[in-house]
């Protein structure tokens, strides 16, 4: 694993810190979970995980259409 240097602004320290104590990892791991988390492709993001969810759903063919189903008991 290779280390980097990276500049802060103190408010952003403090910041991750206080995360770090709260969830009980280090200032690293915070920093390593959240470049994992921003790459794409890497273990799939939540919209790839979520892609296709409602694909077998046979009462909704149109997005459009579906919402205007749904909101059709709202007053404009």
């Amino acid at each position: 694993m290779a280390r980097i240097l990276a500049d802060l602004p103190d408010e952003d320290i403090k910041w991750l810190d206080a995360l770090a104590f709260e969830q009980g990892k280090s200032r690293a791991q915070l920093l390593r979970d959240a470049v994992a988390a921003y790459r794409p492709n890497a273990g799939g993001g939540w919209i790839e995980r979520g892609a296709g969810y409602w694909q077998d759903r046979p009462d909704i063919t149109d997005g459009v259409e579906y919402q205007q189903t749904v909101r059709a008991d709202r007053d404009d």
